[in-house]
């Protein structure tokens, strides 16, 4: 993900990471410079991104918080508490952002507490459209939204797969039928968004009582599509408890 956010920002950035020739890597495709240690990459840059392990919060805040810089963190399941008291006295940002970040198409949740600077948090959001839309949201509303937009590319590219396959056994070539489902899902996320995002109205332009989309609609219900929907949602917040 630190990969993804940097390539959609598209401009210089100084990054570390425990395998050197990664962060070399990185370096390379955005400009900017691999640094030798946490500690000097704090010192150098204007605010740093979290995008380690989240069992390593402590131990790299050892490292990283004497600079004193604003915190922005893509930490999975680190809420602001634990940030803020890993980083104390010093504005400190919560995202979630998905994949499609790289190609500048990605969604990024942002959490913050109110005292954070107003000039400071709307320079960072103007940093973030850059690669995504970006949705305020409470810090207790994170988890759900990893189920929402966090794990969603992996969903979307799951169900394209599905229905290539399906494409496939009926005997279109598996290059065309990629390329008919891909295209497809990408033209009807603009036509929903168009839409003011009302799929229910955009299924309906397709779908004709008795027609071969009402069938091919009630096999996925019956199939239990919005019912393993629900149980990945549940599985991604709960780990799979209720």
């Amino acid at each position: 993900m630190a990969s993804a956010l940097a390539r959609g920002w598209g401009e210089p950035v100084l990054c570390t990471d425990a395998l050197p020739e990664r962060a070399q890597a990185l370096a390379a495709a955005v400009g900017g410079e691999a640094v030798g240690s946490n500690a000097e990459l704090a010192r150098r840059a204007d605010l740093v991104v979290l995008c380690h392990k989240p069992d390593q919060l402590e131990p790299v805040a050892a490292e990283v918080a004497p600079a004193g810089r604003p915190i922005v963190s893509i930490l999975g399941g680190v809420g602001l508490d634990a940030l803020c008291a890993a980083y104390p006295d010093r504005p400190v940002f919560r995202l979630m952002p998905n994949v499609a970040v790289a190609v500048r198409r990605g969604v990024i949740c942002l959490a913050h507490r109110p005292d954070v600077p107003g000039q400071l948090r709307d320079a960072l959001v103007a940093l973030l459209e850059r690669a995504a839309t970006v949705v305020p949201l409470d810090d207790r509303l994170m988890d759900a939204a990893t189920a929402a937009m966090g794990c969603s590319p992996a969903y979307v590219a799951y169900v394209i797969e599905a229905q290539v396959d399906a494409a496939v056994r009926l005997g279109l070539p598996a290059d065309v039928a990629a390329r008919l489902v891909t295209e497809t899902t990408a033209g009807t996320a603009e036509l929903i968004a168009a839409r003011d995002h009302d799929t229910l109205a955009v299924r309906r332009m397709v779908t004709s009582p008795g027609g071969s989309t009402a069938r091919g609609l009630a096999a996925l219900d019956a199939g239990g599509v919005r019912a393993a929907f629900q149980e990945a949602a549940q599985a991604v917040v709960h780990g799979g408890r209720r």
